[in-house]
């Protein structure tokens, strides 16, 4: 437990995290139920190519999950401008989110190198769930959010038998690139485990921030679940060596 009278590191800000239950969204009504449904069927798809390759499997649904924030953040952008309405925080809280989920790809192609086919799913699963996320957000931005939330669940589950795969030494716990140390603040000396328990602890936040906006979108309370800490990120993000 972080002594209270202390700043809690990243880490032990996540540490904190580990013994508590994944968080589920119930799904109520149809556009529940299809944004569960359809994260299900990805799941399953993830599991059946990547099966405990995880650092593998990061690298490519990375690239997918940098995609909602963006279009979210376009598409409540132009709204705003269309309605000459204050947008209450959607747009910058959706671009950081982008930018976030950017920074887990450039930190795990440092971890395992994509091969060539894995290069090629990446360029064929964006463009194609680019543009059918983009649809989806115009006709229900309230399924989108949803989506999202249910993935960042799934990728929260990712993460923790990530964890258990480097804990009981099944993949090694290598030292953490000079990116991952910069952007999250982790000590010189910090390991791989370190970079997934604050990776991990961002999808917490994403998870609950979708779920929240798809609450509000239905007319519902935003959530009974607080909103999980966000680990501090370094202002400078440009690539370091």
């Amino acid at each position: 437990m972080v002594n209270s009278l202390l700043t809690p590191t990243p880490q032990a800000l996540a540490e904190e995290r580990v013994a508590e239950p994944v968080v589920h969204h119930v799904a109520h009504g149809f556009s529940d139920q299809f944004a569960l449904g359809f994260t299900k069927v990805l799941r399953f798809s993830a599991d059946t190519f990547f099966a405990k390759r995880y650092g593998h499997r990061a690298i490519v649904l990375e690239t997918v999950a940098a995609v909602p924030g963006m279009v979210g953040a376009t598409i409540q952008h132009l709204t705003s401008l269309r309605r000459m309405q204050d947008d209450h925080g959607w747009i910058r809280t959706l671009m950081e989110e982008a930018e976030n989920e950017r920074m887990h790809l450039m930190t795990f192609i440092q971890i395992a190198q994509p091969t060539w086919f894995e290069r090629l799913v990446i360029q064929l699963v964006q463009g194609v769930f680019y543009l059918a996320f983009f649809a989806l957000y115009m006709v229900s931005a309230r399924t989108a959010h949803r989506i999202v939330g249910y993935f960042e669940e799934e990728a929260v589950i990712s993460y923790t038998l990530y964890l258990k795969e480097i804990d009981e030494g099944r993949s090694p716990n290598v030292a953490a690139p000079a990116i991952a140390r910069h952007y999250w603040k982790l000590p010189a000396d910090a390991t791989l485990r370190d970079v997934v328990l604050v990776v991990r602890a961002d999808e917490m936040h994403h998870r609950d921030i979708n779920h929240g906006f798809a609450s509000k979108l239905a007319g519902s309370p935003a959530s009974a679940v607080a909103v999980a800490p966000y680990p501090e990120h370094a202002d400078d993000i440009r690539l370091v060596a």
